[in-house]
């Protein structure tokens, strides 16, 4: 009932929208239905995406690629003067100071936390089947043919779309990381013009010419890839807490406004070679330039077609310090977002072992 309602009170406005002065900001997008996004090749039943193509023989397969017992966490710290993209915020306190206590005959005292925040969407963020969709006639569609005006979706949680759905199985695989910064001799502006010629767009071209100097093998299906556009030291991972608070704010700015990455054609080219995850240095993953567009003047583009369209999740602002420094390009993945009921996206701290 709820999903006819707002279904009929959508296309009311849509049919009144026709005669509007400013029709345009009722504009839908029916692609995903002309095109039929879903059901998606797991079923429609499917509420985890491309982490269903996860087989015990890809998992062992990655197991081979650690050679030296070595690890990498990848996660950035989370602290109030993060930077922070929109309204997003990051609030903790550490109630009472002790919070508790003391307690018993050996006087014991304890601090909990508390945290007010985006918690799916600040820092090193996974975005899950709830974040990304699109306006269509039929109401707001997202991943295998869900509408936000769903029965089981409301401002408490997403439902069906809950990035709990993908936490039940988690991502082990093999990570490829690619260096963008060795290829291009430089760190990589913002995009500054649409199509594949601009400097901080990364193309289908340009990850293949990675994979064949970093020496690796071709990208298969089950790889997580990661793309390394020094566009997150800006976020220096290890020297932001030395930073003045205006060199911070100054940086906060930088960096949120605007950041190289794949191009639709790469990630078309992912999507074609069934990977699992992808992720960068960055706040979106994909190159987003003049009014946060990339290859085409659609912003997000890769957004819609990689997460909305086929399930392959991102994962953003990661730190690949470590694995830079030892020029590790290919690794054992491991990884998994919180069992967060209903929520957008998780934090979290993925693992590299090399």
């Amino acid at each position: 009932m709820k999903r006819f309602m707002q279904g009929l009170l959508s296309r009311i406005l849509l049919g009144l929208a026709v005669t509007a002065p400013n029709h345009s900001i009722w504009a839908v997008n029916d692609q995903p239905i002309r095109e039929k996004w879903s059901p998606s090749e797991w079923g429609a039943d499917d509420k985890a995406g491309s982490v269903n193509r996860t087989t015990p023989a890809m998992v062992l397969r990655a197991v081979k690629l650690v050679k030296k017992g070595k690890v990498a966490t990848l996660g950035k710290v989370y602290q109030q003067d993060l930077p922070l993209s929109d309204s997003r915020g990051w609030r903790m306190l550490i109630p009472g100071l002790p919070t508790a206590g003391p307690i018993g005959d050996q006087k014991m005292v304890y601090n909990d936390e508390y945290l007010a925040t985006q918690i799916g969407q600040v820092g090193t963020q996974f975005d899950g089947p709830g974040h990304i969709g699109v306006r269509t006639s039929k109401g707001d569609f997202f991943y295998n043919g869900r509408f936000l005006e769903d029965d089981d979706i409301n401002s408490q949680g997403l439902g069906s779309l809950g990035v709990e759905h993908v936490a039940q199985t988690g991502f082990v695989c093999r990570g490829i990381l690619l260096d963008a910064v060795a290829h291009r001799g430089g760190r990589l502006p913002v995009p500054t013009s649409l199509g594949q010629n601009d400097p901080g767009i990364v193309t289908v071209a340009d990850v293949k010419k990675m994979i064949e100097k970093q020496g690796i093998e071709p990208i298969r299906e089950g790889d997580c890839v990661f793309l390394y556009t020094g566009h997150g030291d800006i976020w220096h991972p290890s020297k932001w807490d030395s930073f003045s608070a205006d060199e911070k704010r100054k940086r906060s700015k930088e960096f949120n406004a605007g950041s190289p990455g794949f191009g639709i054609s790469a990630c078309e080219y992912l999507a074609s070679r069934k990977i699992i995850l992808w992720g960068g240095d960055t706040p979106g993953t994909e190159a987003a330039g003049l009014s946060m567009a990339g290859e085409n003047a659609q912003p997000f583009e890769c957004h819609i077609k990689m997460m909305t369209r086929s399930g392959i999740w991102n994962i953003e602002n990661l730190d690949f310090t470590q694995l830079l420094a030892d020029k590790v390009y290919e690794f054992l993945f491991a990884w998994s977002p919180l069992k967060l009921k209903g929520a957008t996206g998780s934090p979290g701290n993925p693992v590299a072992i090399y």
